[in-house]
């Protein structure tokens, strides 16, 4: 299920006046400061383990299968959220799991234990459906599908969807499972509004509450249930007052957090994010916790969001494919460290990395899992090529790949080492990255 664009807008700045005085460096030894010298408001990893930092990886979809989720927390990102779910996708017994896992499919385990903490995001129209497929996520399908779909689709009124979870409250989560569940009322493209799902709900706030509610009722207590919104449908009064109506039913019933886009619903992925409007949030609701989303593309304008906007962290999503050194740099900047771009030798160890491991997740799904993973990587490797100094020239190569045999073939003609990885690891330590 997709939630991007290919109209999205080019890397560009938030708008955010006054921003611009702000050094990333200090912002960075600031936000490490905070708390106590946490770096990350404590209710954070209170509600998720291991998320212990101020930043996480934004689910994007056609992206955020677990080899770049994996990829990523190698680097240092403490958190990960799945592309969105489709809940009737879930229900239907169909391919809803494989999106977010790596290991033994037919056991639905997401990830193995390098992939976790682990926040799967879902997205849909009726509350019950919501909750059954939630609740699935949760379990991993301990109960049968038959169970599941009975439980959204016998009645479809929440009352009885509540007494069918009371009947079950001894089925317990098994084996590593999610630790979170994320609701999409954010995402903007058009066959998704068409279908009420996502970014639609923030013109429908009756409608938005009571999934969130089904949602919250159905998943366990001692599992977080979050929520991905946008700042507003549009920017007219009525619905800036349906965004408020959402935001605070979504704390008043026990969600952990929201993450808040500063793009409209209207928006799209075009035009630049509102940081001023996020801190504007933050001002009116001082007391939660929430994180931040929209034109991250470094790990300096992680902290720079933080410290303009004062919200609790913020979603890295468009920054971080192709760069998960993104991650490291921003654990760097919270350390004192001066942040380094990769080596040709770091580039190339992640790519090979990359590709192992999207081999891993195909082949449990795919009949020919060598051959999709040659063409499905071509994405990542324009992403990639924008950190090679002959950025240009590796992006048509891997425009042009379509095999295995063509992606090893890019690797060795543009990143075979020209010095011993102990050398450019030096080298590229002495050359600051932007930030």
């Amino acid at each position: 299920m997709g939630c991007q664009s290919n109209n999205a807008t080019p890397a560009e700045a938030a708008i955010a006046p006054g921003s611009e005085v702000l050094d990333p460096r200090r912002c960075a030894e600031e936000v490490a400061a905070s708390f106590g010298g946490l770096g990350i408001d404590p209710r954070v990893p209170e509600a998720v383990p291991g998320f212990d930092a101020p930043f996480f990886q934004a689910g994007l979809a056609g992206y955020s299968d677990a080899a770049m989720r994996i990829v990523a927390r190698r680097h240092g990102c403490p958190a990960c959220v799945t592309e969105a779910l489709l809940d009737r996708t879930l229900l239907a017994g169909g391919r809803g799991f494989a999106k977010a896992d790596l290991g033994e499919i037919h056991d639905n385990v997401p990830g193995g234990d390098e992939d976790h903490p682990l926040i799967g995001q879902i997205m849909g129209s009726e509350p019950a459906e919501m909750a059954a497929a939630a609740l699935k996520m949760i379990e991993q399908g301990k109960r049968s599908e038959r169970d599941y779909r009975d439980l959204a689709y016998e009645d479809i009124t929440r009352h009885v969807v509540r007494a069918s979870l009371a009947e079950h409250d001894d089925v317990a989560p098994v084996r590593r499972t999610f630790a979170a569940i994320d609701v999409n009322l954010a995402c903007p493209v058009k066959k998704i509004a068409k279908k009420a799902r996502g970014g639609h709900w923030l013109a429908a706030p009756e409608g938005a509450v009571k999934i969130l509610e089904a949602v919250r009722e159905a998943v366990p207590a001692g599992i977080p249930v979050t929520v991905k919104m946008r700042r507003s449908f549009d920017d007219t009064p009525e619905m800036v007052e349906s965004f408020w109506r959402i935001f605070d039913a979504a704390y008043d019933m026990g969600c952990a957090w929201v993450t808040v886009h500063g793009r409209t619903v209207e928006q799209k992925y075009v035009g630049p994010s509102r940081w001023d409007l996020l801190r504007g949030i933050r001002e009116q609701r001082p007391d939660r916790v929430i994180f931040g989303s929209g034109d991250v593309w470094s790990a300096g304008e992680i902290f720079r969001m933080i410290r303009y906007t004062g919200l609790t962290g913020a979603s890295v999503a468009r920054g971080c494919i192709g760069n998960p050194w993104i991650f490291r740099q921003a654990r760097d900047l919270m350390a004192g460290r001066q942040p380094a771009p990769p080596t040709i030798a770091e580039q190339r160890a992640v790519l090979e990395q990359h590709f192992e491991l999207a081999l891993r997740v195909n082949r449990a799904t795919m009949r020919d899992p060598e051959k999709h993973t040659g063409k499905t990587m071509r994405k990542f490797g324009i992403k990639f090529s924008h950190h090679h100094p002959d950025g240009e020239a590796v992006r048509r190569k891997m425009i042009a790949v379509s095999s295995v045999e063509d992606w090893h073939q890019v690797l060795a003609e543009h990143y075979e080492d020209a010095a011993p990885p102990a050398a450019q690891a030096d080298a590229g330590a002495n050359r600051e990255v932007s930030v």
